[in-house]
């Protein structure tokens, strides 16, 4: 569980958050955090969260925003809402860090969702995008299915992908969440 004043980081992508208020500390109403991008990071993948409204306040350098079908650059003091089932992903669009303050509401499990990918990806076990592999994404994907899906592939799809695939990635030792516990090895990629 997160609490404010946390930090974790994605090597992978250059992002690093801040949490400033978590779902603990509100009843779950949202998670407010700082998201600070290195020059050329990124989001890992383009998705659509069905249920939750996000909300982008840059701080300083330019946010790079791709929501629905509009292209956006966003600098200090300017601001964007993507508003649930809206295809979106952003990236760092300048050559200094850029920084800014994201609400997602209501917070559902996005925490934990985060707290999954960024430690999977400190640990190398994703790819240079920072997805890991499909059979260690499935199980994490279905638990998360009310906080995030792919843009492209049409629901039914990708209900129907998962409930294949997140048995299988269970049965080789993958969860719906990443804990690593030190000293233990956790199944490879």
């Amino acid at each position: 569980m997160f609490h404010a004043g946390d930090q974790i980081e994605n090597p992978v992508t250059g992002e690093r958050i801040v949490f400033h208020e978590t779902s603990a500390e509100n009843g779950g109403r949202r998670v407010v955090f700082e998201t600070i991008v290195r020059p050329d990071g990124f989001v890992a993948a383009a998705h659509v969260h069905p249920h939750q409204t996000e909300c982008f306040e840059v701080v300083s350098g330019t946010l790079g925003m791709r929501r629905g079908k509009e292209q956006l650059e966003l600098r200090a003091g300017e601001d964007a809402v993507v508003e649930p089932g809206t295809p979106h992903k952003f990236w760092n669009a300048g050559e200094s860090e850029v920084r800014f303050l994201c609400t997602v509401s209501p917070a559902l499990q996005f925490e934990r969702l985060i707290g999954t990918m960024y430690t999977l990806a400190a640990d190398g076990k994703t790819n240079k995008k920072g997805m890991p592999s499909p059979l260690r994404l499935a199980p994490i994907a279905k638990h998360h299915f009310d906080d995030v899906r792919l843009p492209v592939i049409p629901v039914w799809m990708q209900r129907l992908g998962l409930v294949m695939g997140a048995p299988v990635g269970r049965l080789l030792g993958f969860g719906p969440t990443y804990d690593p516990i030190p000293g233990e090895l956790s199944p490879a990629v």
